[in-house]
């Protein structure tokens, strides 16, 4: 395979990171600060009991995360055959739905209506197609390519809480969400189709089509061991991520914490911005030392900082998000080059695709945990994210795996040692 060399690349790569920033700001990461509004109002209303309300938030995450891997592999299977544009429109369209139908909703079941249809839209417009679409046009400065593009994730959860907050305040929680679903009608949108195009990659008999192109089809990976060795690290990191994204900020506002709704509002910003700085450095580092390397390193800052949940204070949460934020960033986009880079081009959506569903199968386990052991103790989320801190020890533990697999056997991650 040849890559076609132009600078429209970074075109490219500033387009997906938009649409990074919209869809995970709005389907994921910028939506915690909605959470408490609407949990008392439903409360208030009736419309779901006081002694389920933190599993009623969780499970409307984990439906989100959980639709979004399985949307993954149908859009996976979707850019094998058809042009990315029209993929991505179409997640635009649903995810501007949903906020519209979440915005209107006055019973548990729109709500979860409402996140399914975000969880599709990231099939269509969130990381594995975005990855695939950055991927085809880099080899070289590929890391620093997926670095900058996945800074998209946490620029989103940084960004829509601060624009988000005020207008809850100011206007309540159902027009805020009108009002965040500007992004996707008048600013994703239009970018998608004024400026999303693929490159052209010819193959040595000169055709274009996927079958030709380099790498390996989802059957072969799933027959490797190193297809599950990074299928594994990324459940079990991704419990941990889900976890402190979505539901940190309700545990940092109960009593025992005893942190105001504005200031945790900007912890949720500050943890995702800070985990912009190790999105990008970690892609940077990999071009020079190695995913698996760097990834280790991440996920060791991961651990270590989650050892301060075991004792967390109002005093020390910033001790915890910080660091975390760094090795959680980094992990997450070590995990989608060594995908990339291991299994090539041919089916890289369906393979990308089945990652991100074992990935989000992880979350929503965490979730559905977290948010069941934060009920039972009125609550109270203290338990809850002991748990956290053991999946975190094992995702680093998984880490090690990688990198004594690839040690044992360099042909099984050759191309970032």
């Amino acid at each position: 395979m040849t890559e076609t060399k132009s600078s429209y690349g970074w075109v490219i790569v500033a387009v997906s990171t938009l649409a990074l920033i919209v869809s995970n700001g709005l389907a994921i990461g910028g939506l915690p600060p909605f959470y408490k509004p609407i949990r008392e109002e439903f409360v208030a209303i009736g419309a779901i009991d006081a002694a389920t309300a933190e599993s009623f938030i969780a499970n409307g995450a984990n439906i989100t995360f959980l639709m979004s891997g399985l949307f993954s592999l149908i859009g996976g299977w979707l850019v094998t055959r058809f042009r990315l544009r029209p993929t991505m429109i179409v997640g635009c369209l649903l995810l501007g739905s949903a906020i519209i139908l979440l915005s209107q909703a006055e019973t548990a079941s729109a709500v979860y209506i409402a996140r399914f249809l975000m969880g599709a839209s990231l099939g269509f417009i969130g990381v594995a197609p975005c990855v695939v679409l950055v991927s085809r046009w880099f080899t070289t400065s590929r890391g620093m390519a997926l670095g900058i593009l996945l800074t998209g994730t946490a620029l989103g959860g940084a960004l829509v809480p601060l624009i988000a907050a005020p207008l809850i305040s100011n206007y309540g929680w159902r027009t805020a969400l009108l009002g965040v679903s500007v992004l996707v009608w008048f600013i994703l949108l239009p970018a998608i189709i004024l400026f999303v195009s693929e490159p052209k990659i010819k193959t040595a008999d000169n055709s274009t089509n996927a079958e030709n192109l380099d790498g390996s089809t989802l059957g072969e990976a799933i027959r490797t061991a190193k297809f599950w060795a990074i299928a594994a690290c990324g459940a079990l990191v991704f419990y941990p991520i889900f976890a402190t994204t979505q539901q940190f900020i309700l545990y940092i506002q109960t009593p025992r914490i005893g942190i105001s709704a504005e200031t945790a509002a900007m912890a949720q910003s500050a943890l995702f911005f800070v985990g912009i700085g190790g999105r990008f450095l970690a892609g940077s580092l990999s071009d020079r030392f190695g995913a698996v390397r760097v990834m280790v390193i991440c996920a060791a800052l991961m651990f270590a900082a989650s050892l301060v949940l075991l004792d967390l204070n109002s005093g020390n949460a910033l001790l915890f998000l910080l660091p975390f934020a760094v090795g959680y960033g980094g992990t997450f986009v070590m995990l989608q080059r060594l995908t990339a880079d291991t299994f090539g081009p041919r089916e890289a959506g369906k393979i990308l695709g089945a990652i991100t569903l074992i990935e989000v199968i992880g979350a929503a386990i965490g979730g559905r945990i977290t948010g069941y052991l934060a009920d039972k103790n009125g609550g109270d989320y203290t338990t809850a994210f002991y748990g956290a801190t053991i999946v975190a020890a094992a995702a680093f533990f998984a880490t090690l795996v990688i990198f004594a697999l690839n040690r044992k056997r360099p042909d099984a991650l050759a191309t970032n040692p």
